[in-house]
């Protein structure tokens, strides 16, 4: 039959593979968007220099910077955490709150929506080939009316991907800096980033950095 004939050739791979790559992208999307991204529950009172993974970089900061606790929820605050009005907790190693995942984006799940980020661009990225394949283009307004919903879809897919690679390439950048979202845009209202020597105390070559985040 034809249908054994496209498996044999080895067609029908094409389909199943994107097809679990959006499965995959949904998946990751309610994982990212439904767990704890870090915060900080009241039973863990941290001391000062025992923040997670921060020991050996707390020492390059200035002596009279100490932790403070939080004007909202009353947690002793870890170094880079910051209170997040929507999710009204603190939250460790704090990025952004996203709107779209309606949830922060924090110490726990930032590796994974990065990675969900680069499943969602791989998926936009093949559907728009496919959307491109599939379109011939005419001057005429039958072909228009034929090709509508195609040309829609290729333009909505093209905006889509735009906005999921600057996403990316920016946290990826600044992961590489090892700094966040939230200290890089308001560096100058940071305690520990505005009384530091440094440009940025955290940052330990861009190969340590990229290690510490994903490893």
């Amino acid at each position: 039959s034809d249908l054994q004939k496209q498996e044999e050739r080895g067609e029908l791979l094409q389909p199943l593979i994107f097809v679990l790559l959006v499965l995959c992208s949904i998946l990751l999307y309610f994982k990212v968007s439904l767990m704890d991204p870090g915060f900080v529950k009241p039973e863990e009172e941290v001391k000062e220099g025992e923040d997670k993974g921060q020991g050996a970089v707390i020492l390059q900061l200035p002596g009279d910077i100490k932790l403070r606790r939080c004007g909202y929820c009353l947690v002793k605050q870890p170094m880079r955490a910051k209170h997040c009005q929507q999710c009204q907790h603190c939250v460790r190693r704090y990025d952004h709150h996203c709107p779209w995942l309606e949830n922060c984006v924090g110490e726990r799940n930032h590796p994974l929506f990065i990675v969900y980020l680069s499943v969602q661009l791989v998926v936009l990225l093949w559907g728009g080939r496919v959307a491109w394949s599939g379109l011939y283009f005419e001057q005429s307004r039958e072909w228009l009316q034929h090709n509508i919903f195609l040309l829609v879809s290729f333009l909505l897919i093209l905006i889509f991907t735009i906005v999921v690679l600057l996403l990316l390439v920016s946290h990826l950048y600044l992961i590489s800096c090892n700094t966040t979202t939230w200290e890089f845009m308001s560096h100058h209202r940071i305690s520990y980033l505005r009384h530091s020597e440094l440009e940025n105390p955290f940052d330990q070559g861009i190969i340590l950095n990229l290690w510490r985040f994903f490893c």
